[in-house]
């Protein structure tokens, strides 16, 4: 196995050689780069483990294979991603917050009648 920063190697009772995830203590950021999808970033005491974590996910040998935590290790990261994506998306977003459902839809439909207004205009000067 390659060394990575986030896998422990450790012996086990009967003396065999085991792996483990050293820490779960990851902070995963989802920025907007201008393209299509975003790129989401993993830090671990201030620093970038996004390389350790694509080598994981993308090496010839699937890590469930031999590393031991590694099933929890990949739902902690999958809550924590969609919460970045999640707040990424919020942010950029121009639907105001804190608004009952009700209120919402009246949002919903001004903004698209707004958006129909030049296209009704184009179509009433035809």
């Amino acid at each position: 196995m390659k060394t990575n920063r986030l896998v422990l190697q450790y012996q086990n009772e009967q003396g065999e050689i085991c792996y483990k995830m050293k820490t779960f203590d990851i902070n995963v950021i989802a920025k907007s780069s201008g393209g299509l999808a975003p790129t989401i970033l993993y830090f671990h005491d201030n620093q970038d483990v996004t390389d350790d974590i694509r080598s994981l996910r993308f090496g010839l040998e699937s890590p469930y294979s031999y590393i031991d935590n590694y099933d929890q290790f990949q739902k902690m990261l999958y809550k924590k991603e969609q919460k970045a994506l999640n707040d990424l998306y919020d942010s950029i977003s121009i639907k105001p917050k804190n608004m009952s459902t009700g209120k919402q839809i009246l949002w919903s439909f001004g903004v698209l009648l707004l958006m129909t207004i030049p296209l009704i205009v184009a179509i009433i000067l035809k």
